[in-house]
């Protein structure tokens, strides 16, 4: 069991590094692929399952949004037992011209050589039908 010390830093400084690219051109968000592993890569988006680096990608670039603002609440970040650090975001976000949401994001970073990529991806919008 080797739980990493340095968890909270790391997982801090991921969100930032994630969501400037996610959040910024359109176009740049193929970058995002560097973050994904090809094959052991994991996400769940609003309930749909995709595997792999060039999958996960496909998906995002397919969100038809052009522009997006968020406002992080929270950063949790725990250590996993193998060195890796889970990272649990809540917070607001607005695409385009519809209205605020509320969000949450999972991401399970697996360490990999001197890096991390993501293993696990989950997100949903924290939408209440009444």
């Amino acid at each position: 069991m080797t739980l990493n010390p340095q968890f909270q830093q790391i997982g801090e400084s991921f969100v930032k590094q994630y969501y400037l690219i996610f959040d910024g051109e359109r176009e740049g968000r193929e970058k995002l692929v560097n973050f994904y592993h090809a094959e052991l890569s994991l996400m769940s988006f609003e309930g749909v399952q995709v595997q792999g680096a060039a999958q996960i990608i496909d998906k995002i670039k397919g969100l038809t949004f052009n522009k997006i603002a968020r406002a992080i609440t929270t950063v949790d970040c725990q250590p996993t037992f193998d060195g890796g650090v889970m990272v649990n975001i809540l917070g607001q976000l607005k695409m385009d011209e519809d209205p605020v949401h509320g969000f949450s994001q999972t991401f399970v970073l697996k360490p990999m050589n001197d890096s991390f990529f993501i293993q696990h991806d989950s997100f949903r919008l924290v939408i209440h039908n009444q």
